[in-house]
């Protein structure tokens, strides 16, 4: 049982001093025949009505509490049907070389690949999702939560440079591998973007492909850049300049990676085809969970109000009749 306006429960408070004059009143009633000795009446016998010469009294607080009851607006919810399947548990591996500065993705490949990766965040509010960056090394941005707000903070804090230059493709798909190895969700997948060849790391991507696949974990590779060059700012003894670099991705490791494991392989060339790419994934996977739940909400500030109601009729009735002081 919930209460729609629990602060209407602060009415009650009125029945202290309500309850205070009642007790003033009694104790100033007086006898309008005063005898020098009551003892003569010790044992007459009490009536009915002396026993219920309060009955009126008791009825008015019950009427009020029973009012301010119905005020609140007790409410009573009827699940029918609930049903919950576990969700799925991702690892977004992200790469954070240099060449991931380049502009043919506005304003460049890592903030595009953030903006979308921010995007799909927000949109799996069920399902945990850590966070793993590889250059020439790797490591975990954040482990797996559904503390969405702190992933997405630790996603915006993500940059160049801040591990040695490189691309390490087989340590950021081994170490997404290694977050996701003991859980126990029913789905687990890898979003692995890169935008170049595997120069780097002991651990060869197809290596780790093998090992996702041991563990059962799905893998979606997508491959960043357009197609021939691309431009990119290159800081000079004169300031920035733009230049031209070619874009080189290992599309044949990626799509084994995909294929090994169950995933598919995507290429991005542009910021739409990434959003995309994206929202692809998220169609796909979100068919593996289901949470339905279906409530209704009924009212019973009727049966209350009737009920005050019909303690002021009785109180009425009894005070006007069988328990009718005569002046």
């Amino acid at each position: 049982m919930t209460f729609a306006n629990p602060m209407y429960f602060l009415l009650l408070l009125l029945l202290i001093p309500m309850i205070g004059w009642y007790v003033r009143k009694l104790r100033k009633a007086q006898a309008s025949l005063q005898l020098s000795s009551l003892d003569g009446f010790d044992k007459a016998p009490k009536t009915l009505r002396t026993y219920l010469r309060h009955t009126p009294f008791v009825l008015r607080i019950a009427a009020f509490s029973l009012l301010v009851i119905a005020m609140a607006r007790p409410q009573s919810t009827n699940s029918w049907n609930k049903q919950t399947v576990e969700g799925i548990d991702i690892v977004m591996s992200l790469d954070i070389s240099t060449s991931m500065l380049a502009m043919d993705l506005k304003p460049n490949r890592l903030e595009a690949a953030k903006d979308v990766a921010a995007s799909f965040i927000i949109g799996r509010q069920t399902d945990n999702i850590g966070l793993v960056v590889f250059s020439r090394e790797s490591f975990t941005q954040c482990p797996l939560t559904t503390d969405h707000a702190v992933l997405l903070n630790l996603l915006k804090d993500v940059k160049t440079g801040i591990i040695t230059d490189g691309t390490a493709i087989g340590h950021g798909l081994a170490t997404a591998v290694s977050r996701l190895k003991d859980s126990q969700a029913k789905s687990k997948v890898i979003i692995l973007l890169t935008d170049g060849t595997n120069n780097a790391g002991e651990i060869a991507p197809v290596t780790a492909a093998e090992i996702a696949r041991q563990f059962g974990i799905r893998v979606y590779t997508i491959g960043v850049g357009t197609h021939g060059e691309a431009p990119y700012p290159y800081q000079t003894a004169m300031g920035m300049r733009i230049i031209s670099i070619p874009v080189e991705i290992d599309e044949q490791a990626l799509t084994q990676i995909a294929q090994t494991t169950g995933g598919l392989y995507f290429r991005a060339d542009n910021n739409v085809a990434l959003k995309n790419i994206y929202q692809e994934i998220d169609k796909m996977e979100k068919t593996r969970m289901s949470v339905q739940e279906y409530s209704r909400k009924y009212e019973h500030y009727a049966l209350f109000a009737l009920l005050a109601l019909a303690c002021f009729l009785l109180e009425l009735l009894l005070k006007y009749t069988v328990l009718k002081n005569i002046p």
